[in-house]
């Protein structure tokens, strides 16, 4: 089973808030009293009034969701230098969608964030897991609402019940867009280095060519081509839109240093600029 060999990263580790007099011996001007301190590196400054949600406090209640909806599910965790988390529950409660190959399944997944340098909201949202791949699709559109007050003597949630929002996430989205993942896989690539530059050219996502002296595939091009290839072998496919989606969702969340949510942004770019091409 693919999921056997999920990301593990350490996200529960010590992390409190301190005056930046108390740590440096110098004062610092209003509205920025205190620091975050993650791991034992400073990672934000803060105001005085300003409530830390430590992920000892946030994953837990996210987890808790789950738990209270009844799903079955197996997490991923990521950390990010210490200062931007995210946890992962990929359902397993019979709600797969296969692709015409039965070994590309897509599961319905959660995804909850948190930061310690304020680059990301507390938040969370559904997707898809592939389980072929172990790549995270964030291309769906319903998020998990709840309510969070960041002051010093009280961080509350006020957390949704999952149930009722997960059901209505699997009436209308999984399978609307797991049915669009289809035509995709339907719709073949007939010049994959026309494939990768003409997806480049629309999103500018990273550069097709080497520079302007050499119109090579760039190393991150290639690597584009590299795991399309590859999926074909693998899947005893010929090469089609699916594969080169999830190509580039592939170097798009283990290449480029960007922060979640600007990886959301562009795999979502990504995926109706390659479905257009259908």
């Amino acid at each position: 089973m693919y999921l056997n060999h999920l990301q593990q990263e350490e996200i529960f580790i010590p992390s409190e808030i301190k005056s930046f007099e108390s740590i440096t011996g110098i004062k610092s001007r209003r509205g920025l009293e205190n620091v975050i301190v993650s791991n034992g590196k400073i990672v934000n400054m803060v105001s005085k009034s300003y409530g830390h949600i430590p992920n000892e406090l946030f994953f837990h209640k996210a987890e808790q969701l789950l738990v209270d909806a009844n799903l079955k599910y197996r997490k991923r965790t990521i950390n990010r230098n210490d200062r931007l988390f995210a946890m992962d529950f990929i359902i397993e409660n019979n709600n797969l969608f296969e692709l015409k190959n039965k070994q590309d399944q897509i599961l319905p997944m959660l995804r909850f964030k948190n930061s310690y340098d304020g680059s990301e909201k507390t938040s969370g949202h559904f997707g898809f897991f592939r389980q072929v791949c172990s790549n995270g699709l964030h291309i769906a559109q319903s998020k998990i609402a709840f309510s969070i007050r960041h002051t010093k003597n009280s961080t509350n949630f006020i957390m949704p019940e999952l149930e009722w929002l997960f059901e209505k996430f699997m009436d209308n989205e999984f399978y609307s867009i797991s049915n669009q993942f289809l035509q995709m896989n339907k719709a073949p690539i007939n010049d994959e280095e026309a494939f990768v530059f003409e997806v480049l050219n629309c999103i500018k996502l990273f550069q097709y060519a080497c520079s302007t002296e050499n119109n090579n595939p760039s190393k991150k091009a290639r690597m584009v081509l590299d795991t399309l290839y590859k999926e074909s072998i693998r899947l005893g496919e010929s090469p089609n839109l699916w594969f080169g989606y999830n190509a580039f969702n592939r170097v798009l969340h283990t290449q480029l240093k960007k922060g979640f949510s600007q990886q959301e942004k562009l795999d979502k770019a990504l995926f109706e600029a390659i479905y257009a091409m259908v």
